[in-house]
């Protein structure tokens, strides 16, 4: 049987309450016919006690000696609230003496039955419930005193009470069914929202987001969990789109130049030196290219809310000598003095990975854009108990107003795009995306001209 959700949360508590409801019934039930039953023996056990002191002895059997007891309305009439009375002997076969109520009937004797103890019987037609008790004298059993009410106004009570139980059951259940849909539709409402709303998102509608209710409950939790993936979702797609479309447009120069250089060699036969020539420029393009996407792939791959999984630990001044190291060559090229001050300091901790990022690509740009037999100045020192990495150059510099667009990718301030600097515009957007990653601030001041100085805060 398949049922919806709503449905099966209506048939589960249908199920349990039908448990505990069948319980209070059958507790119920059982309750009244014992209050009954118990109401009813005490009636009985009275009567026995006063007919017991009310019984002698005559001719060694027992008699009730009180004839005026027996002209009282409920031993003379059967109809209300009628007391039957009987005197047996001690085989229980004679009747010494019984109620007017009885006239020819005789109350049954069960040898079976202990003495004092009630039970249902029935007197011609009609139910009873009576109790036997010795009459004993000097401890001689001499008979039986057998006290008995009609019992037929208690059991349709019980009857009755049983089919009211027996036909309510369903019926409650029944109600209970569609009062629990009912109210099960209204709880799940949030769900069907958040049905209705994921079924519009598509890879080209990532922006919509499901509604948060308005109680923060789990159904709360649960939409934001939701809108968290959606977030994380449209994130990696936007993130897969920018690497494809900067690769795309930043891979076909490099890849035309190669492919014309190419064309150009097998057009006809060249000197060795023309060869040597194109194949160094081919593998300048080529790295250019391994460095263009190296870039693009560490952008794509940045999630800050996975930057802390690479927590390897490094010395500042350590990780600072190694990417200096990394560019001598470009540094002695150029002729450049390299000043680097780090004395004041020791010990300082720094993430490796986006640490090294950073370095590599702020000295590799301050080597790149520093005029020839010029001075790059680098200083590590702290501020506020947290290391601090300033590096300044003698270079071409950055306009001014290009100084809150240079972190942007692809971005190459008018004072950069000279022919004979090689660049790609992304070197700042990985300095930007790693500083984001370790929560690292930067600060940039730069004279056209003059140079260019960085700061980086970690």
């Amino acid at each position: 049987m398949k049922l919806t959700f709503k449905d099966r949360i209506a048939f589960y508590y249908m199920m349990a309450t039908a448990l505990i409801v069948a319980f209070a019934f059958l507790f119920v039930f059982i309750l009244v016919k014992q209050t009954v039953y118990q109401n009813l023996d005490d009636d009985l056990n009275y009567e026995v006690s006063m007919h017991l002191r009310e019984t002698s002895l005559e001719n060694g059997k027992p008699v009730f000696w009180d004839k005026e007891e027996w002209e009282e309305r409920e031993h003379r009439e059967a109809q209300v609230n009628p007391v039957f009375v009987q005197i047996m002997d001690s085989t229980g076969t004679v009747v010494t003496d019984k109620a007017p109520n009885l006239k020819d009937d005789v109350l049954p004797f069960s040898k079976e039955k202990e003495d004092y103890e009630h039970y249902n019987t029935y007197l011609k037609d009609q139910l009873v419930r009576q109790v036997q008790v010795p009459f004993k004298k000097d401890g001689k059993k001499y008979g039986y005193i057998i006290t008995a009410m009609s019992f037929e106004a208690p059991q349709d009570v019980i009857t009755r009470l049983a089919w009211v139980l027996l036909l309510c059951f369903p019926l409650i259940l029944i109600a209970l069914f569609f009062i629990s849909r009912l109210l099960a539709g209204r709880s799940i409402k949030p769900i069907k929202e958040i049905t209705q709303t994921t079924n519009l998102i598509s890879k080209e509608h990532l922006n919509e987001r499901v509604q948060l209710p308005e109680n923060r409950d789990e159904l709360y939790e649960l939409s934001q969990s939701i809108n968290g993936l959606l977030e994380r979702i449209e994130f990696a797609i936007e993130r897969e789109r920018q690497f494809t479309s900067d690769a795309s447009h930043e891979l076909r120069t490099p890849i035309a130049a190669l492919r014309g250089t190419l064309e150009v060699l097998i057009r006809k036969e060249r000197s060795v030196e023309d060869y040597e020539d194109r194949i160094r420029y081919s593998l300048g393009e080529i790295d250019r290219m391994s460095l263009i996407i190296e870039q693009l792939l560490f952008l794509a791959r940045y999630d800050k809310t996975k930057s802390q999984e690479r927590i390897e630990k490094v010395d500042l001044t350590s990780l600072t000598e190694t990417v200096i190291a990394e560019y001598s060559k470009k540094i002695n090229d150029k002729n450049i003095q390299v000043v680097f001050n780090a004395t004041t300091v020791a010990g300082l901790q720094v993430h490796y990975y986006y640490t090294y990022a950073i370095l590599s690509n702020v000295i590799g740009n301050a080597v790149k854009y520093a005029y020839q037999d010029s001075n790059l100045v680098i200083d590590l020192y702290k501020e506020k108990n947290s290391p601090v990495f300033k590096i300044s150059d003698n270079g071409i510099g950055i306009k001014e107003e290009d100084l809150n667009k240079i972190f942007n990718p692809f971005f190459r301030s008018e004072g950069l795009a000279h022919k004979h600097i090689k660049g790609s515009g992304l070197g700042l957007s990985i300095v930007q995306k790693a500083a984001d990653a370790i929560d690292a601030k930067i600060e940039v001041r730069s004279v056209k001209n003059k140079g260019t100085t960085f700061i980086i805060h970690f």
